[in-house]
């Protein structure tokens, strides 16, 4: 008998956009850059990465936004607004996905964080 892969399902708040992610992901981390803050519109990110290969679009369309031209590639829904993902052009075979967008989110604790000189000096995670 072998091991089942996990499978992790997600969807933007309307429903318009759904997706499953499997295997394990390669990390999940806290992201307090300025550019996270501002997409999600929070003090920090929480994202989730997994292969670019290891997920597909169930449902709808992710829309496409560069938000550093040539540098960073974000995701959302067109209907609802919803952060979705954040793609790094220069580690293209990784998809990072905001944890919030996850059906079992509560599974996917963070492990690191990026970017903590630029973290909201009152934002406690109580573990940095």
């Amino acid at each position: 008998m072998g091991a089942t892969t996990p499978q992790f399902e997600g969807a933007c708040l309307c429903g318009a956009v759904r997706f499953t992610a499997s295997g394990e992901p390669r990390g999940i981390y806290w992201c307090h850059c300025q550019s996270c803050r501002k997409h999600t519109g929070a003090p920090v990110a929480v994202f989730v990465a997994f292969k670019r290969d290891s997920y597909r679009v169930t449902h709808g369309e992710i829309t496409k936004f560069d938000s550093t031209p040539g540098k960073t590639r974000r995701g959302f829904c067109a209907k609802c607004g919803s952060t979705l993902t954040c793609e790094s052009l220069s580690e293209p075979a990784v998809t990072h996905f905001h944890v919030g967008a996850f059906q079992q989110a509560a599974q996917l604790r963070p492990t690191k964080h990026y970017f903590v000189e630029e973290r909201m000096p009152w934002l406690h995670t109580g573990d940095v």
